[in-house]
């Protein structure tokens, strides 16, 4: 575990108004697991598979834009749009979002209650578009605080301090592997999972999204 990584987020911690941006980030969170309509979570889960070998601020752009249209367009219009917005991969992200449709009371249940870490391993296995990391990143958006999200800004500011050296290909065990020296970041610190990665991610970005 690298002190200097801890006293960097320490420090981040003790700027006011990264602090505030961080806590209201994660009020933002709980809540939609909380109190968020089945539709608003379903844009979320389709925010996160857009984002997948693309970029966050897009991801965002294309949810703002489609807003609920993500339960009730036609694919090809769903298509349209991300084609339109410049997702990198249009109509594989329309088909992922279209076939995951009768699958949304389930999800919007199973959030309510229940460990992240149990949650991911259905995700992973009955979403289609979903790995780890966009698991996690659905989970961490809609409240939980015991998943990682381990891209590729994450694995590059973890080389950087020497806590790892970067996979060439990050299996399921090297995810977990990562996401376990995480973990202990996160306790020394004395914040979650969900607060360490937006912290982590202001380290390497200067931006905190979700």
């Amino acid at each position: 575990m690298s002190e200097k990584l801890i006293n960097d987020i320490r420090k981040l911690m003790d700027k006011e108004e990264i602090r505030k941006v961080v806590e209201e980030r994660l009020v933002e969170f709980r809540r939609l697991r909380n109190e968020g309509s089945c539709e608003e979570i379903f844009s979320e889960l389709s925010f996160c598979i857009l984002t997948a070998n693309y970029s966050a601020e897009g991801g965002i752009a294309i949810q703002k834009a489609v807003g609920n249209g993500f339960l009730y367009l036609q694919k090809n219009e769903l298509t349209d749009i991300l084609k339109r917005m410049g997702h990198r991969y249009p109509e594989k992200r329309a088909e992922f979002i279209v076939k995951n449709r009768p699958l949304l009371e389930t999800i919007c249940k199973m959030i309510r209650t229940g460990s992240g870490k149990k949650l991911r391993e259905w995700l992973v296995e009955n979403v289609h578009g979903i790995g780890m990391k966009e698991a996690s990143h659905f989970l961490r958006n809609v409240g939980f605080s015991d998943v990682a999200i381990i891209d590729f800004h994450i694995l590059n500011l973890l080389e950087k301090y020497g806590i790892i050296k970067k996979p060439k290909t990050l299996t399921k065990k090297k995810y977990l592997e990562i996401e376990e020296a995480l973990e202990k970041i996160a306790s020394e610190v004395g914040i979650g999972l969900d607060a360490l990665d937006l912290y982590l991610w202001y380290m390497e970005t200067g931006k905190v999204l979700k």
